[in-house]
């Protein structure tokens, strides 16, 4: 007996459709993706949408939006500090936001951050695509939502790359936990009587913590300004300055 087959020339083709989608278009960039650097920034980059990712021991984290009094008004406050030590120190420059690639399992975007220049002894500098590499002597996050990875992840993170300070404003407790590196482990930094906390890699950079949660701008300056005028800021901008001369000679 002869069996006829079907001529399947004829039948329909199912296709799902594509629209707007490239063969070379990255896959999206979701919270919780296990990516390599490289890849964690070509996702992000074709994102233009997204403000702020992060790539921490390979997983990638989204922070949710960021709220006026727990996130937004402690950065601004946080900037303004630091941005008036950088203006009294030469040589100390700083970034709001700037991705740092650190190691192929880990790329932030601190709130904020101080560093020195290599020529002056410092570990970071700045590569040919304008990112941060290397780790800067000062980190500055303000956690609220984003607490469980800026307290441990991140602060194992910085740790081990060799981040000098790390500084954690803690919105909802409306804490201050300033850690030091020595000898590879990060350890607090305790505010003296009047309760403030002295950085011991920048030289006069004082902050009162109380006047931070307060809102207290002014507070703050006048705190920092009596570092500024420190006989240890002295000798430190006296070293900076010399280093800064002898690179320029060479």
């Amino acid at each position: 007996m002869t069996i006829q087959l079907p001529d399947l020339s004829q039948l329909p083709v199912w296709t799902t459709p594509r629209q707007n989608v490239r063969i070379s278009d990255p896959p999206p960039l979701n919270a919780g993706d296990r990516l390599s650097r490289a890849e964690f920034e070509r996702r992000y980059q074709a994102r233009p949408d997204l403000k702020k990712a992060e790539l921490i021991e390979g997983i990638v984290h989204m922070p949710s939006p960021v709220h006026n009094l727990q996130h937004g008004r402690p950065h601004l406050i946080l900037n303004t500090w630091l941005g008036v030590y950088i203006a009294g120190t030469p040589g100390v420059t700083g970034s709001d936001n700037a991705t740092v690639r650190l190691d192929n399992e880990n790329e932030v975007q601190p709130d904020v951050l101080l560093r020195l220049d290599t020529a002056l002894g410092g570990r970071s500098g700045i590569t040919e695509d304008d990112y941060i590499s290397g780790p800067p002597e000062l980190i500055a996050e303000i956690a609220a939502s984003s607490i469980a990875y800026d307290m441990y992840d991140k602060r194992r993170v910085y740790a081990r790359n060799g981040v000098q300070e790390y500084l954690v404003a803690q919105a909802y407790e409306q804490r201050v936990d300033w850690f030091v590196l020595r000898e590879g482990v990060y350890e607090s930094l305790q505010p003296d009587t009047e309760g403030i906390m002295r950085s011991e890699v920048f030289p006069g950079l004082w902050l009162p913590v109380d006047a931070l949660w307060a809102g207290d701008i002014a507070a703050m300056l006048r705190v920092l300004q009596q570092g500024l005028v420190s006989p240890e800021h002295t000798a430190y901008v006296a070293g900076l300055q010399e280093r800064m001369a002898g690179a320029s000679s060479q």
